[in-house]
């Protein structure tokens, strides 16, 4: 399985095999940090109201970052949209009314009581940000913010962050060397703040 699929499969709930010709993607607000949690409940009750001919698929758009923080690094899936989840359904009243009623559920992303679908070339463009290759690092740092280097030449040194890179997981530092401010580049890991 490619890392593209193993990403969308993650943070999809399947409830049926097949798609229907007329089943669109919708956007359903929830509680923020109940995505998954709302997104079970959804399945749970399709499945119990017998309605997986209606309702097939739930995205819940994420991706995946390397956080650093107290000079550790972790994976964490990070969600795009928090509080909003995709909803592959045929829209007909029962189906509606059905998401309407789960508990964590807010409502459609649309005007009044009519949900607007997304177009396909979105949901496409979004499922491909969701599985772009290198993992984002997001750093606890910003410019001005004095830290101690941990690790390497310049171990236990103190400096000033001049620049963040969270693309490459760097950053550089000004430290006192011989009376000059001297910039190094270090990773993430490397410093710790004050």
């Amino acid at each position: 399985m490619s890392e593209y699929n193993k990403q969308i499969e993650e943070n999809t709930i399947k409830i049926t095999e097949g798609n229907h010709p007329d089943a669109l993607w919708y956007v359903v607000h929830t509680y923020s940090g109940h995505e998954r949690k709302v997104a079970i409940n959804i399945q749970q009750r399709v499945q119990g109201k017998g309605l997986s001919d209606k309702i097939y698929r739930i995205l819940i758009p994420s991706q995946e970052k390397i956080v650093i923080a107290e000079g550790k690094k972790r994976r964490v899936d990070e969600r795009l949209f928090p509080g909003y989840i995709l909803v592959n359904m045929v829209m007909e009243d029962e189906a509606w009314h059905l998401i309407r009623a789960t508990p964590g559920v807010t409502g459609f992303v649309g005007t009044g009581n009519n949900p607007t679908p997304l177009p396909r070339t979105e949901v496409e463009t979004l499922m491909k940000y969701m599985t772009m290759e290198q993992p984002k690092f997001e750093a606890k740092y910003s410019v001005g913010e004095s830290v101690r280097i941990i690790d390497g030449p310049f171990a236990e040194f103190l400096g000033k962050v001049d620049e963040v890179n969270e693309e490459q997981g760097k950053i550089t530092v000004l430290v006192s060397v011989f009376g000059r401010e001297t910039p190094v580049e270090l990773d993430f890991l490397q410093v710790k703040s004050l």
